[in-house]
């Protein structure tokens, strides 16, 4: 019987155990003469073997159908390792029996069974363990996402959970496995980090995947997060990603032959082999992370410094702060003049086909009524340059990368996808993307290559909202303060008419019972004046909190790190947006040259030199850049719904407020030259015309005040809840880095980098002062506009 036991055990069919009839099933046929003492001792052994068995059955196919290396590795390393030095165990009782060691043979040449079950008895937990290994990979089997079971990155996560046991036995087989499987997945990574190329075999379980649709030509790649290892942080997988997109790109330039590329020398390839063969099993976070901000520096100093120079890309993001985050204030204000005009002619347009059809179908804007606002913009800057002007390359760059379209529609060129889910989800739902244009409209970039190794479309996209958010609020206030140029609304003074009428009692009474009317007039619009000036004094202080202490502010402080200059060097930048008269000189006086590397055999310390490598670097300026916008995003109050709800609904009313204002002018005039000059249109009751629109701008009147007075409370709101947590915007902007790959949370995670933290912003609280002050020295209240209800 012990030939049967240790063929058994060492994985052969057996008649001493029943397959059929279970794991502890013994054959009684075959060995009627058992007593239950030694059906007890070889139940054992039956488990034992059958474990073995199905180890090397499921080993098998995992090997060979699996398409996951790192699994195929660990079970490759299963069979190799363990399952060897168990059969080895087994060829050693079988020569020491045979050799009639005394340790296993008794007198009489009597082996006892409980002698050979003890020496396999440490074995039944390694091959349990072993099993729910192989279990564990074989999970999910029937998930139409994972059809082969566990990912490669799971595995490597349960097996270094797996480590942390008190056996020492399974503490030394889960750490040989986990090294199994890190080396399977280090190769992957390597592959990627030297050359940029997606592992040839496992693809589909490397956590970087290809991104690339089927309508596009240009490759992009993402993060898969599930497919991510825990030792992993969200800040080296970000380095990951774009050391390999910017390996890939490299080498989509060299093929395509552009000149003034340039690329590695052989001997960094080889620096960054011996790097990445320093990394040992188990692999620690702060060694990876370490490694891979060695690879991306050499990289930078290398070839990204010639692909991403410095001054480019402060060109790029010195054009989104102008235009996008409307630091240059003529774009804003010929933006919305060419929109106006645009929606007028349109307007005109409806009007007629109302003629000859008699259907209305809507105020219709075309796409070509959008991109000629955006023309004529360009053409109005461009004639306020003058002839002795340098040219404005800025501007002519503008006119080629920035896009104004209708929402929903596709642009012409697709840029990089966001690296994780996307940011945008965080900032509110309200749209003021339909305040330029009764039609949704968005202006957005178009970022070239290189460049969309810098910014993502995740980033364009928000700095499309921002634009909308910040224009829907400069448009409102162009549009109130364009009403005080409406002088007859405001002041009127009739002129006898000249002798001899005017001399006549005819005459006096005439002139007289006009400056009745136009009194009677201006009494009614008082109130509504009132209410104008208000909403005007909110918008402006609004506007020039946003624009000026927000993002202004923002800008010169990311500036000032990216040029490497401390903030007491610098003038502090005004409250107001600049023009490009004003703008230019200071933002290309102090530009950094493209090489700004430091050398490493420089005077200059260290740790300096280590610094302005740190801000120089492009995967380190990109987290700089995300970090400040997602402080922009906090600052200007995109988070908070109740707000950004109350302050669509304000804009919409003040939108109606000023047709209404404009239409009572139109209708009085006219009523004016029917009473004084006798001018008739019997089609229409000018009357009744300005009754109704008496009314409605009653109605408009109290929904701007009850929109007003909720707007600052939503303000105190969000001052009551930032105070609350003990932290106001900026320290909320800081503390958003999971929005974004690569931020680092640690600032003294690997010493020797700059990290950007952005600009600490007013709080609401300077805000509400000044409209508290404001309401105060106007009177603005409840009280001052009670007698609108007379009217």
């Amino acid at each position: 019987m012990l030939h049967e036991i240790l063929l058994s055990l060492s994985g052969q069919p057996s008649p001493l155990f029943d397959s059929k009839k279970g794991e502890d099933a013994i054959t009684q046929d075959a060995f009627p003469l058992l007593s239950p003492p030694e059906k007890a001792l070889l139940a054992s052994i039956a488990h034992l073997s059958r474990l073995h068995t199905q180890l090397r059955e499921y080993t098998s196919e995992i090997s060979s159908t699996n398409p996951s290396v790192i699994c195929r590795s660990v079970s490759t390393a299963i069979v190799g390792i363990h399952l060897s030095e168990f059969q080895k165990k087994i060829l050693e009782v079988e020569s020491a029996i045979l050799a009639e060691d005394s340790g296993y043979v008794g007198g009489y040449g009597i082996v006892p069974l409980s002698t050979i079950v003890g020496e396999f008895a440490p074995w039944t937990r390694r091959m349990e363990w072993l099993w729910g290994v192989i279990r564990f990979i074989q999970t999910e089997r029937k998930t139409n996402e994972r059809p082969h079971g566990s990912t490669g990155a799971a595995l490597i996560d349960h097996l270094r959970t797996e480590a942390l046991t008190g056996y020492l036995d399974i503490k030394e087989m889960a750490l040989q496995l986990a090294t199994a499987a890190e080396t399977a997945w280090m190769k992957q990574l390597s592959m990627w980090l030297l050359y940029g190329n997606l592992p040839m075999y496992g693809r589909d379980d490397f956590f970087i995947q290809d991104a690339t649709g089927p309508e596009n030509d240009e490759v992009k790649f993402r993060i898969d997060a599930h497919l991510l290892p825990k030792f992993v942080t969200a800040q080296t997988a970000g380095s990951i990603l774009f050391i390999g997109k910017s390996l890939n790109h490299i080498r989509a330039k060299r093929k395509t032959s552009i000149a003034g590329t340039s690329t590695a020398p052989v001997t960094l390839y080889r620096d960054h082999i011996e790097q990445l063969a320093g990394v040992r099993s188990p692999i620690s976070p702060s060694k990876l992370t370490s490694v891979i901000d060695c690879i991306r520096l050499s990289l930078s100093q290398s070839t990204l410094s010639k692909l991403l120079p410095l001054p480019r890309i402060l060109e790029i993001l010195t054009l989104l702060h102008n235009f996008l985050l409307l630091g240059r204030g003529e774009f804003a204000v010929a933006l919305v003049a060419h929109a106006d005009s645009r929606i007028e002619e349109s307007r005109h347009r409806s009007l007629a086909a109302i003629r000859s059809s008699g259907k209305f179908d809507g105020l219709s804007i075309r796409e070509g009524d959008v991109n000629a606002a955006l023309v004529q913009t360009w053409a109005e800057l461009s004639s306020l340059q003058k002839e002795e002007d340098p040219a404005d390359e800025e501007l002519e760059l503008a006119r080629e990368l920035l896009c104004l379209s209708i929402s929903g529609r596709k642009n012409a060129r697709p840029m990089t996808p966001a690296q994780v889910p996307n940011p945008i989800s965080d900032i509110s739902r309200v749209s003021f993307e339909d305040l330029l244009f009764p039609t949704p409209t968005h202006l957005s970039a178009q970022i070239r290559a290189p460049l969309d190794l810098f910014i993502s479309s995740s980033d364009i996209a928000i700095y499309s909202k921002i634009h909308s958010y910040l224009l829907a609020i400069r448009r409102a206030h162009i549009r109130l303060g364009d009403l005080w140029k409406r002088t007859p609304l405001r002041r009127n003074h009739p002129t006898p008419w000249g002798p001899p009428r005017s001399n006549s009692k005819f005459g006096q009474a005439k002139l007289q019972a006009r400056r009745d009317r136009d009194n009677a007039r201006l009494r009614r619009m008082r109130p509504i004046w009132a209410t104008g000036s208000a909403c005007l004094f909110m918008l402006s202080e609004i506007g020039s909190f946003f624009q000026g202490d927000v993002v202004n502010e923002s800008w010169h402080h990311l500036r000032q790190w990216i040029e490497g200059h401390s903030s007491s060097t610098s003038s502090a930048p005004g409250s107001r947006p600049s023009t490009a008269s004003s703008s230019k000189p200071h933002e290309n006086s102090n530009l950094a040259p493209s090489d700004g590397m430091p050398v490493k055999d420089s005077t200059d310390s260290g740790r300096t030199g280590q610094q302005t490598m740190g801000r120089h670097d492009p995967e380190a300026l990109t987290v700089a850049h995300r970090r400040h916008l997602s402080s922009l995003v906090h600052s200007l109050f995109l988070t908070e719904l109740p707000f950004t709800n109350t302050l669509r609904g304000l804009l919409t009313n003040i939108d109606r407020f000023v047709a209404l204002v404009i239409r009572l002018e139109t209708i009085q005039r006219k009523m004016d030259l029917e009473t004084d000059e006798g001018v008739e249109d019997a089609l229409v009751d000018y009357a009744q015309e300005e009754r109704e629109v008496w009314e409605e701008l009653r109605a408009t009147h109290t929904d701007v005040e009850t929109a007003l007075k909720n707007l600052v409370g939503s303000l105190r709101n969000i001052d009551d809840s930032r105070s609350g947590e003990g932290r106001g915007p900026a320290d909320l902007a800081t503390n958003t880095g999971h929005m974004w790959p690569g931020s680092r949370q640690d600032e003294t995670m690997s010493s020797g980098f700059s990290h950007y933290m952005p600009h600490k912003t007013a709080g609401v609280d300077r805000l509400l002062m000044k409209l508290d002050f404001g309401s105060l020295r106007s009177g603005f209240g409840p009280e001052a506009t009670g007698g609108l209800a007379s009217m």
